[in-house]
């Protein structure tokens, strides 16, 4: 007994006692002692629905077998059950007892178990209440009428009216009034992650009226969010979409809570990131919706992918985004709409652009086109002013004429590397993003400079010292690959090398900081 209480609030022995005792609460003093108690309690079922909405319902009845026991006690217990609140936590609790898709006939048991439970509460209580009226009052069921099967057709019959005053617009006659969506909404708060109300869900959510204001509940959009983001319900995308445009809290939290998985997964994996950004939906919105100010001219620039051009004809795309950009970004000081974090946001989107900037100046035979080098300046430090900018497209360049004499070079050591990388005048500290941006230039040197293949081992180990310059490293090497990928670069040596590195990175013991 002790095991199952693991995981679950510490008092849970206390409260199964108490129901046992409670029973049904048939006598006076029984009734007095469930009022004393009730805040206490509802407070626990908070704690209990908070542990169980992470897990998956075989994981539940697992770990904690007896709570199947406590939920029925509970809502068997009408003096408990008469408060909506006991009613609302009671349902989300259950939800989460539910599997989606039974493996075998005791988890589909359970299903028909809770469900029961559920409709329990559903027929005894909620139909008590004015606001849940609407599902019995306006189909014609009575509530002792009430059972699982009838459950989707009266669904069903929601939906179906939803659709049709959506489609119906302005007919007057058969659209459902404002006031009743908003209740509709309120009802379907906690019983958003139940199977048979998704259909429900996602009409709500498809929905729109006629209203100035929003008709739904913000609490309605808060839970579907949630329940989405958990992975407790599943609706389709354009469901989840129109969630996240008609409510922006909702769209923050996913967005957070994206980046909470993006930090405490493996560190700089494109090919993971790119896997969680499939699955949040995020970039599945028209790119409009991202960069409502961007001129239209440079979204088409960042649309045709570096690999539809040969490698030595793509400077000239990259002067002319270089070009619109700084237009863009020294406009925001004449009052332009966007601002330096969108304009760099929309270059960095379509990574393929950003991460050849570096490639083209190494690589170009020509003096570094002053456009090309304002681009790698903005691309690391988008905030900067016009005078630190200048002064990092000086030192950049500076870099890149060393960088090119030692391409020349038969031979090369470390030393050549790091005099190359240079210091700046009276000594002077490299703000954070400058340092990076020489590292991401030598990196880039190390990789396609065939003398540079033979030293690449002993500059990284001088260059990843800490924790925090071997993780950058790493995060460079495994994007630089998976973009040689999408372009099917050819380079055997290059690539080769940069897979030795990063699998030799990823395997040492960490760094000090």
């Amino acid at each position: 007994m002790a095991q199952d209480s693991v995981g679950l609030p510490s008092d849970y022995q206390f409260w199964m006692r108490k129901l046992s005792v409670w029973g049904q609460a048939s006598t006076l003093e029984t009734q007095k002692d469930i009022c004393h108690h009730l805040p206490q309690f509802q407070e626990f079922l908070r704690q209990i629905y908070e542990t169980l909405k992470e897990m998956d319902s075989s994981t539940i009845i697992e770990r904690f077998p007896t709570i199947g026991q406590l939920l029925a006690k509970t809502c068997w217990n009408p003096f408990i059950l008469a408060y909506d609140e006991s009613q609302k936590i009671l349902t989300w609790c259950l939800g989460c007892l539910i599997n989606k898709e039974p493996q075998n006939s005791g988890e589909s048991k359970l299903n028909s178990w809770t469900r029961g439970l559920l409709s329990h509460i559903l027929s005894a209580f909620r139909f008590d209440i004015k606001e849940v009226g609407l599902f019995t009052q306006s189909l014609g069921y009575a509530p002792a009428d009430y059972y699982p099967g009838l459950l989707k057709n009266m669904v069903l019959s929601l939906v179906s009216e939803l659709r049709e005053n959506h489609l119906n617009g302005f007919n007057t006659q058969r659209r459902m009034a404002p006031e009743r969506v908003r209740s509709l909404s309120r009802v379907c708060i906690p019983l958003v992650t139940l199977p048979d109300f998704e259909p429900l869900v996602e009409a709500l959510l498809t929905y729109h009226g006629h209203e100035p204001q929003e008709t739904l509940w913000p609490e309605f959009f808060d839970a579907v969010n949630e329940a989405f983001l958990l992975k407790k319900i599943s609706l389709p995308k354009s469901a989840v979409v129109c969630l996240w445009l008609r409510h922006l809290p909702s769209l923050e939290k996913a967005t957070l809570h994206l980046f909470e998985k993006l930090i405490f997964s493996e560190r700089y994996s494109l090919r993971r990131t790119e896997c969680f950004m499939k699955e949040s939906l995020l970039l599945k919105f028209a790119l409009k919706t991202y960069f409502p100010y961007a001129p239209p001219s440079l979204v088409m620039a960042l649309l045709q992918h570096p690999k539809d051009i040969p490698q030595a004809l793509r400077h000239q795309p990259l002067r002319r985004i270089s070009e619109m950009l700084r237009e863009w970004v020294e406009d925001q000081t004449h009052g332009s709409c966007g601002g330096p974090f969108e304009s760099w946001f929309l270059f960095v989107r379509f990574g393929g652009w950003a991460d050849a900037v570096a490639e083209q100046l190494l690589l170009s035979g020509a003096d570094p086109p002053a456009a090309l080098l304002w681009l790698l300046a903005f691309t690391y430090s988008p905030r900067d002013g016009s005078q630190p900018r200048a002064q990092t497209m000086a030192e950049v360049k500076a870099v890149l004429g060393h960088l090119r004499k030692l391409l020349r070079s038969p031979t090369l050591s470390a030393r050549d590397l790091q005099a190359a990388a240079g210091e700046r005048p009276g000594g002077a500290t490299r703000p954070l993003a400058g340092g990076r941006l020489i590292r991401h230039l030598l990196l880039n040197f190390l990789l396609w400079a065939p003398a540079g293949h033979t030293i690449a081992r002993e500059v990284i180990s001088h260059m990843a010292q800490t924790e925090e310059t071997a993780q950058e490293t790493i995060g460079f090497l495994d994007q630089t690959l998976d973009r040689w990928d999408r372009l099917g670069m050819e380079a055997p040596a290059s690539r080769r090398l940069a897979r030795e590195l990063l699998t030799e990175l990823r395997t040492r013991p960490a760094q000090a900081h």
